[in-house]
């Protein structure tokens, strides 16, 4: 009986090496166009660090946890993220499109690996009026 493992096994790492060059390509084109904080918001995304929190009225936020531990409130519909980082680079000096939180929500979205997280209308108010800066008060 003929062993299909040779040509199962040599097509797996001919997938796996195709998955791996376009992975680095991916990464070189977000390199190019967002500068140093592409792999701080790749990061970001492979920590699990994104949630995105919505509520029955339709709203949705980003909730992102830093490198420092400290969760940022994103908008990407507006492009806006409560980081300090974010009013200075992005806003006030205009170094950069976004911050890594924005860019790790973006990302996080494109890939399917944010966490998911339904509030009432209540909770996003609080959240949206800054009232509010954990999903769990």
């Amino acid at each position: 009986m003929p062993s299909f493992l040779p040509t199962v096994a040599e097509q797996l790492f001919k997938d796996i090496q195709k998955t791996y060059q376009e992975k680095t390509k991916s990464e070189l084109q977000l390199r190019f166009v967002f500068g140093s904080c592409a792999l701080q918001a790749l990061d970001l995304v492979d920590q699990r660090s994104v949630t995105c929190v919505s509520s029955p009225s339709g709203r949705r936020a980003y909730q992102v946890i830093g490198g420092s531990g400290l969760l940022y409130t994103c908008y990407t519909s507006c492009h806006y993220c409560s980081c300090p980082a974010f009013a200075y680079t992005v806003l006030r000096r205009n170094e950069s499109l976004l911050c890594k939180h924005i860019l790790a929500a973006y990302l996080s979205q494109a890939m399917g690996l944010s966490q998911q997280e339904a509030l009432s209308d209540q909770q996003m108010s609080s959240i949206l009026s800054g009232r509010a800066a954990r999903t769990d008060t």
